[in-house]
């Protein structure tokens, strides 16, 4: 299962379309609060996580006790990436850190490791 949680209805649209076309089970979510009520561990997932939501940061999110409470391989994509965001996914152990607009072939492959990684 991947996971999707950005705050941005047109990202999360498009993003599950384009996972769905490659035969990945997508659920999408708009809120960390609403990923976090939802979500129940089940083996080799991801998540898909936006660096800007409403309310919190995704790695803050990440940070906190819901978000660190999982062993789940995170893949954090941002529009506006800066060496501090990068510096401090990286400490959180982020396997993929993608720049907006992302594109098929860099997200399925950090989809790839994350899953291998899993």
């Amino acid at each position: 299962m991947i996971y999707i949680l950005d705050d941005d209805d047109a990202v999360r649209d498009s993003l599950t379309l384009l996972l769905e076309s490659y035969g990945f089970k997508v659920a999408s979510f708009s809120s960390a609060a609403e990923f976090t009520r939802a979500y129940k561990p089940d083996g080799k997932d991801c998540l898909i996580l936006d660096h800007h939501l409403s309310g919190v940061t995704g790695l803050d999110f990440m940070a906190s006790a819901e978000g660190a409470s999982s062993d789940l391989p995170v893949i954090l994509i941002t529009g506006g990436a800066n060496p501090v965001i990068h510096k401090r996914a990286q400490e959180l152990g982020v396997v993929a850190f993608l720049e907006k607009p992302v594109t098929a072939m860099p997200l399925l492959g950090a989809i790839r490791d994350a899953l291998a990684g899993a």
